[in-house]
């Protein structure tokens, strides 16, 4: 029988597709220090009922995805320009829908083979951040995207 040892957190890639706003977000993607936020929590929402005063009830609310964030040491402007893109489509009245995009995010093994890989869905940069600049530090400047989306599932 083979051994399955669990999965190194060190080999993943990250693809966004292609959005409508032209910035191309490929094989650059692909070379983050990090990723996080691949979750989800549905909701519990609390309802007491009258007469009952030994218990709540645990209601099904909705689902509440986390925004994926991502790090990578600076490379390139691909990042900040699909953020400053995305603010102009805003800002031009374009649909906002149509300014979404998707993107995958996919574990390796050490060959480089996908063994899990997620979607997440109708992504939009909500956030782009830049590391602290300081001289007495040795370190890499690393810049940080947040993804709102509308859903990951394992695909």
């Amino acid at each position: 029988m083979a051994r399955k040892d669990p999965a190194l957190a060190f080999c993943f890639r990250v693809t966004i597709t292609k959005s409508s706003l032209g910035v191309k977000l490929d094989k650059a993607s692909g070379l983050f220090k990090s990723v996080s936020g691949l979750g989800v929590e549905t909701e519990v929402v609390d309802f007491k009922e009258g007469g009952v005063n030994d218990m709540t009830h645990k209601l099904v609310g909705g689902a509440k995805y986390k925004n994926i964030v991502l790090k990578r040491g600076v490379v390139g402007p691909e990042l900040m320009d699909w953020r400053s893109n995305w603010e102009s489509g805003l800002a031009s009245g374009k649909g906002k829908e149509s300014l979404r995009t998707n993107g995958f995010i996919e574990q390796l093994d050490t060959q480089g083979n996908t063994i899990a890989k997620w979607e997440f869905t109708g992504g939009w940069p909500c956030k782009w951040e830049m590391s602290e600049f300081d001289a007495g530090k040795n370190e890499v400047s690393m810049e940080t995207l947040e993804i709102a989306h509308s859903g990951v599932k394992r695909a």
